[in-house]
């Protein structure tokens, strides 16, 4: 079997969930997002593009309803027992074969949560499920279960996300080396990505943003790279990737002569970081970080200039996206805790002057000063 974890700790995480389920008055949770299928059970697929759903009972029950396609996928990567096959079929409503199975553990008449939460559970999916169960059980938003048990990293998840961050650092060393007026940021893209695949790393759950010239100033993926100029600037905000845990590097890279007003930006970067990395830990909440970030940069005169989230907690995600929640935004009251795992970005845009300057790094939790797993630059990198 391709799993990734010990059979103990897995078991271990679903004791966790099954406790969290009973404490929530749940006889169930049904679970849609493919990261807590993982984190539960070792399944790994991109199947979850198409209907699949498991079960956990609050006495630990455990069961799968997926497609053909994923019958054996589901076996070989997981401790499932239970799995289930819905057929691909003209008028085949998926979720009454989600309901069959719930029959089974006994969950008519009972509270049964529902992970709503999952982009596997498109609002269609989601309709189909509603009225599958409506009269069968009560349903309720359980969301944040397993989500919350997904903060804090064991030991080998942690070792997992040094690997990634190990990774993330390669890949930084190939986009210093390569962006040089003339090159193709595609080019850049693709030594990246070789550096962190030639690893035994995976591709990441998010299309890495990067851009030159006035594609700086986007913070999202976007089709369309032209060349590094001769005085250019380079976005880049890459992850590297393994048994999909996430470490996430960004920073710029400028080409030819500085203008003076990038020094300060990227100044005014890197001091907000560090900042924001003494807040990282446990007495302190997910908005004080924030805070921080907001305080040190509206200081240096760059208020208006950063946007409304300067992170979010790390871990191991599918796509379409690497980020997960908690997002570090303002008032977020989520507390810190050892062993979470946070990216944290400070990241200028001033669409007035055209210019652009990021810089963050991830890192863990803990008691004292944060582990930072992978490592931004602490000087401004021209070539």
């Amino acid at each position: 079997m391709a799993l990734h974890f010990t059979r103990e700790e897995l078991a271990q995480r679903q004791r966790k969930a099954a406790k969290k389920i009973a404490d929530a008055n749940l006889h169930g949770l049904l679970i849609f997002r493919q990261e807590s299928m993982y984190y539960l059970t070792g399944y790994d697929t991109s199947g979850y593009s198409m209907f699949q759903g498991m079960y956990l009972g609050a006495d630990g029950a455990l069961a799968l309803v997926t497609r053909s396609a994923d019958q054996r996928q589901s076996r070989l990567t997981s401790v499932i027992e239970d799995i289930r096959i819905w057929p691909d079929r003209e008028g085949e409503n998926p979720a009454v074969h989600v309901r069959d199975m719930l029959e089974r553990y006994g969950c008519r008449g009972q509270r049964i949560g529902v992970e709503y939460h999952a982009y596997g559970l498109t609002a269609q999916r989601g309709k189909l499920v509603d009225a599958a169960l409506d009269g069968f059980c009560d349903v309720v938003d359980g969301s944040d279960i397993i989500r919350l048990l997904r903060l804090v990293k064991s030991p080998a998840e942690l070792d997992y996300m040094r690997r990634a961050g190990a990774l993330a650092d390669e890949a930084l060393n190939v986009a210093i080396r390569m962006t040089k007026p003339g090159e193709q940021v595609g080019a850049i893209y693709g030594e990246m990505l070789n550096v962190i695949l030639r690893a035994d790393g995976d591709p990441s759950a998010s299309r890495w943003p990067m851009g030159a010239g006035t594609e700086a100033l986007m913070v999202r993926y976007h089709t369309g790279h032209g060349p590094v100029g001769a005085n250019d600037q380079v976005q880049f905000e890459f992850a590297g990737t393994y048994r999909h845990y996430h470490a996430v590097l960004m920073n710029v890279i400028l080409t030819g002569r500085v203008d003076p007003r990038h020094r300060d930006m990227f100044n005014a970067c890197r001091d907000a970081l560090e900042a924001c990395k003494e807040v990282l830990r446990p007495g302190h909440t997910v908005g004080d970080i924030y805070a921080m970030h907001a305080k040190v940069l509206s200081k240096a005169g760059y208020d208006g200039h950063y946007i409304k989230v300067c992170g979010y907690t790390m871990g191991a995600t599918y796509p379409p996206t690497w980020m997960d929640f908690p997002m570090i935004y303002e008032g977020n009251p989520q507390p810190l805790e050892p062993n979470m795992v946070f990216f944290m970005h400070m990241i200028l845009l001033n669409s007035e002057t055209g210019l652009s300057m990021s810089l963050g790094e991830t890192s863990i939790v803990r008691d004292g000063p944060c582990e930072a797993i992978c490592h931004a630059p602490r000087e401004l990198i021209v070539n």
